[in-house]
C-alpha cells in the first residue's frame, strides 16, 4: 500500500544536476550527447562530423525547429539543431530548440550544447540562460513509480569561447536559479493531494524560504479565525485538514517598489455541495493549487536574481471537500474587509479564499497587487492550455505582466474588465453573491476579486487553461504545469511602479 509519506513534495530539490560552461575539448571527453547549433546559409562546424551537402542529403536544411542525431562510433552523439536565420533568434526559440534537443536523446544524460558566434542577434548570455532552462526543463519529472531515484540528467555543459566564458557563466547561473524555482513549482502542483496538504503546504515554505531569503509566516485556523478571514474558513468547513495561510516576504536594502502577490491554494478541489463530475477535469484538481505554487515558486529565485522590488507573497491553502458540516448553498461569509457573501456555488470557492488575502494586501503600503488563480473553466474555453486570461484595474500592471509573459514564454492574454457584468453578482440578502451568470464567467469572477482590492492597482491573472497539459511540448511538461513562476519573477524583476 502506498501511503503520503512515500511521496516527496519537492523531489527537484534532492536531485539538481551539475551545470556549467566548458569547452568543446571538455565536452568531447565528457558528454553522452552533443547538440550543434546550425544556421540557414552557414556551414556546419566541424564538430558535427558532416557538412553541408551530407546534412541536405538528409533533409536538414537548418530551418527553425529541425533535428537531426548523428549516431557516433566514439564520443558523443552529435545533434544537428537547425536555428534558421542566427540574426532572428529569440530566448523563445532556443528554450524550444534545447528542450527539443533533450528530448531526441532521452536515454542520454551528460549532455552538451554549444552558443553560437557572436553575430547571432541573441546576446551570450541570454542564449545561455535559455539553453539552460529549456534542456532542465525538459528533463524535469515528478514520479514515483520503478526508478524513481534515476535521476533524468546528471549534467548539462555549455561550450562557450574563452572570450564568452563569463558571459555565458552568467547566463547559465540565472538559467539555472529560474529552472529550479519552475521545477519547484511543478513539483507542488503535482504531489497528490493526500501529501501535499494545506499543513504541509506550509512546512514546504517554512523548508524553502528562508534558505531564499524570504520570511515566513504561518496562519492557522485559529488566528484566522481572529482575523475575520471567513472566505478561507467557509472553504475549509467540509474538511478534516485545516487551513493555512502562509504570508512570504522578500525585503531588497533598497526597494524600487513594493509588489503583492497572492496565490490561490486550494490543495484539492472536489467542489465542495456543489460536487464536480466525477472526470478527467476532476481527476486533475491536485492542480487547483498552482496559483499558490507559483508564488513560492517565484518568491524563493528572487535574491539570487538581484530583484530590487520588495515582494509580500499569500499563499490560501485549503481544500474543498463535501462532508455534513461543509459551506451550504445559501450560506453567507464575511470576509476580511467586512463584505458579506451569499455562496450560490460552492466550488465558485477559489475567489473566496483570494478575496480575504487581497483585502489583507491593501492593508499595507503596495503599489501593485496581482492574484494568479486556476479560476474559471470559462477562461480554459477561450484560451485552451497555452494562454492565460489577464484582466485588472490598472492599465500599467496589465501591461507589465503581458510584456513578462512574452518575454520567458508564458503568455497572458486580457479581458476586459466589463463592470456593466458586475450586476450578475448581485444578492438580496448580502453585499454580492460568489456567482454571476452562464456567461463571461472569467469577467464575473475578476470583478467579485476587484471588490476586496480598495482601488489598489491589481491584476488577475486566471490559468486554470495552462495548469494542466495533455503531452508535452518542448520545455513544457505532460501534467501539472507549474505554470506562472516564470511570469512571476519577470514580473518582479522588472516591475516599475504604475505611472512611473
Amino acid at each position: 500500500m502506498i501511503t503520503p509519506d512515500d511521496f516527496d513534495p519537492i523531489p527537484s530539490t534532492r536531485r539538481r544536476p551539475a551545470v556549467g560552461v566548458g569547452t568543446l575539448k571538455q565536452a568531447v571527453a565528457e558528454a553522452d550527447a552533443l547538440a550543434v547549433p546550425v544556421a540557414v546559409g552557414r556551414p556546419p562546424a566541424e564538430e558535427l562530423g558532416v557538412d553541408a551537402a551530407g546534412l541536405a542529403a538528409a533533409g536538414f536544411t537548418a530551418q527553425r525547429g529541425q533535428t537531426l542525431v548523428r549516431p557516433t562510433v566514439d564520443g558523443p552523439v552529435r545533434v544537428a539543431v537547425g536555428i534558421g536565420s542566427p540574426d532572428r533568434l529569440d530566448s523563445t526559440l532556443v528554450r524550444d530548440l534545447a528542450a527539443e534537443f533533450a528530448r531526441a536523446v532521452p536515454w542520454h544524460k551528460r549532455l552538451a550544447i554549444e552558443v553560437p558566434s557572436r553575430d547571432s542577434a541573441l546576446p551570450v548570455a541570454a542564449y545561455a540562460q535559455a539553453v539552460t532552462e529549456g534542456v532542465l526543463l525538459a528533463r524535469w519529472r515528478y514520479f514515483v513509480g520503478r526508478d524513481a531515484e534515476e535521476p533524468t540528467l546528471d549534467s548539462l555543459l555549455v561550450i562557450a569561447g574563452d572570450d564568452e566564458a563569463d558571459e555565458a557563466a552568467a547566463g547559465v547561473e540565472r538559467g539555472r536559479v529560474v529552472a529550479a524555482a519552475c521545477s519547484l513549482g511543478r513539483d507542488l502542483a503535482n504531489c497528490p493531494a493526500s501529501t501535499l496538504s494545506a499543513v504541509r503546504m506550509a512546512e514546504v515554505a517554512l523548508e524553502v524560504g528562508p534558505a531564499a531569503g524570504l520570511e515566513v509566516e504561518v496562519f492557522d485556523k485559529d488566528q484566522l479565525i481572529e482575523m475575520g478571514c471567513g472566505g478561507i474558513l467557509g472553504v475549509n468547513r467540509g474538511s478534516v485538514d485545516p487551513p493555512r495561510m502562509v504570508r512570504l516576504r522578500y525585503q531588497p536594502a533598497e526597494p524600487t517598489g513594493r509588489i503583492t502577490l497572492v496565490g490561490k491554494g486550494v490543495m484539492y478541489d472536489s467542489g465542495g455541495i456543489s460536487l464536480k463530475p466525477s472526470d478527467e477535469s476532476h481527476a486533475q484538481m491536485k492542480n487547483d493549487m498552482t496559483g499558490a505554487a507559483a508564488v513560492l515558486a517565484s518568491m524563493t529565485a528572487l535574491r539570487a536574481l538581484g530583484c530590487t522590488t520588495a515582494v509580500t507573497g499569500y499563499l490560501m491553502c485549503t481544500d474543498n471537500m463535501p462532508s455534513g458540516s461543509a459551506m451550504k448553498l445559501g450560506d453567507v461569509l464575511r470576509m476580511r474587509n467586512g463584505t458579506t457573501v451569499e455562496v450560490l456555488n460552492t466550488d465558485a470557492e477559489g475567489r473566496l479564499v483570494m478575496a480575504d488575502a487581497l483585502a489583507l494586501a491593501t492593508e499595507e503600503p503596495v503599489d501593485a497587487i496581482v492574484d494568479i488563480a486556476t479560476l474559471t473553466g470559462a477562461c480554459l474555453r477561450t484560451f485552451g492550455v497555452e494562454i492565460a486570461g489577464v484582466m485588472g484595474n490598472h492599465r500599467d500592471v496589465v501591461e507589465q505582466l503581458r510584456r513578462a509573459g512574452d518575454s520567458v514564454d508564458e503568455q497572458v492574454w486580457e479581458l476586459p474588465l466589463h463592470r456593466p457584468y458586475r450586476t450578475q453578482l448581485d444578492s438580496s440578502i448580502a453585499d454580492l453573491t460568489n456567482m454571476g451568470g452562464v456567461n463571461a464567467g472569467s469577467i464575473t469572477a475578476a470583478l467579485f476579486l476587484e471588490e476586496f482590492v480598495a482601488g489598489r492597482p491589481w491584476a488577475h491573472v486566471d490559468i486554470a487553461g495552462t495548469a494542466q497539459l495533455p503531452a508535452p511540448r518542448t520545455w513544457r511538461n505532460k501534467g501539472a504545469t507549474g505554470f506562472g513562476t516564470k511570469l512571476l519573477i519577470e514580473f518582479a524583476l522588472g516591475f516599475t511602479r504604475p505611472g512611473d
